[in-house]
């Protein structure tokens, strides 16, 4: 066997884990998630994001797996990783001093706030994107931490994708009214990983929705990369309205997505664009053009952006 794995079969023996109610089983669930989801090209360099399909797969794996009582927090393992040696957490701008997080970690919400991504030192990535490394490493996770579940472990990459399906499936069919009283329950449970999974997911389909098209604009660009010019508006914001159902949203380019959020351009209930006249505009790009304009709206007259939310937004936010 290559010695680079067996160092690291010998690192994964020795996680740094909670072993007062038994071996706390966080750590463990998260390499496996990171492997299968090099195995399956989810990840494809060594950064590791926080993703819904991270998110969803983790809970997968620990469903399948964990017998015990411990809390399945994905936040855990993610900001904890980093006393192992091959993990760097990369924080985003404006939290430079990662280690004083301490206790706020256990908020999801947190840790997504503050970490841009994990780090993978290069030789376990290697590892990780070898067939037969990876194989090995992730056959040693499940006899070393979970030998009497294991069995059960082929069922947890299905399970993630029902989740995620499930998840897709509330914001484009549930009724708003139904869909905001499941987000208050889970934020009364503190389910930041949930609500994080919904509201990422809407970000996905609302530009696929509306054929990663500015509905405004018309913009449009592929690329050959994984680069999205297109955002994801909720008419009524989140914090008001608890709302991710595709009625909530509409597809803008970014700078038309500011000038929504501030109230710079509203939608009427006849879809026609609506330009404020208080402010001033230089520049060869126009946010006046648009004013008369009719939004180019999806081909499914259900996913079309709810008049109340449009009205709710001219009366509330738009600087008329």
């Amino acid at each position: 066997m290559d010695e680079v794995v067996l160092t690291y079969i010998n690192k994964f023996k020795k996680l740094r884990v909670d072993r007062s109610h038994g071996i706390a089983p966080h750590k463990p669930i998260l390499l496996i998630t990171i492997i299968q989801s090099y195995q399956t090209g989810q990840i494809t360099d060594n950064r590791v994001y926080i993703t819904p399909e991270l998110v969803a797969l983790f809970k997968s794996n620990w469903n399948a797996l964990v017998t015990s009582n411990h809390d399945c927090r994905i936040s855990y393992p993610f900001f904890y990783m980093k006393s192992e040696g091959f993990w760097k957490l990369v924080p985003r701008s404006g939290f430079s001093d990662l280690n004083k997080m301490g206790s706020l970690v256990k908020s999801f919400s947190n840790l997504n706030a503050a970490v841009a991504y994990a780090e993978i030192k290069r030789e376990l990535y290697d590892l990780f994107t070898d067939h037969e490394s990876s194989h090995i490493l992730l056959h040693f996770l499940l006899e070393e931490y979970f030998p009497g579940s294991r069995v059960e472990f082929s069922k947890g990459a299905t399970h993630a994708n029902q989740i995620l399906v499930d998840a897709i499936n509330m914001i484009v069919n549930e009724p708003p009214i139904a869909y905001r009283r499941s987000i208050k329950q889970l934020i009364d449970k503190k389910e930041d990983e949930e609500i994080f999974l919904r509201g990422s997911l809407f970000k996905r389909e609302i530009p696929r929705i509306y054929a990663n098209r500015c509905c405004i604009s018309g913009l449009k660009i592929d690329t050959t990369y994984t680069i999205s010019m297109i955002d994801a508006c909720h008419i009524v914001p989140f914090s008001e309205s608890y709302d991710d159902t595709v009625s909530n949203g509409i597809a803008l380019c970014p700078n038309l997505h500011r000038a929504f959020d501030r109230g710079l351009i509203s939608i009427n209930q006849d879809f026609v664009v609506r330009v404020s006249g208080n402010f001033i505009e230089e520049g060869s790009y126009s946010v006046r053009r648009f004013d008369g304009k009719r939004i180019e709206l999806p081909s499914k007259m259900k996913h079309w952006p709810a008049i109340e939310n449009l009205e709710w937004h001219k009366k509330f936010i738009f600087r008329n």
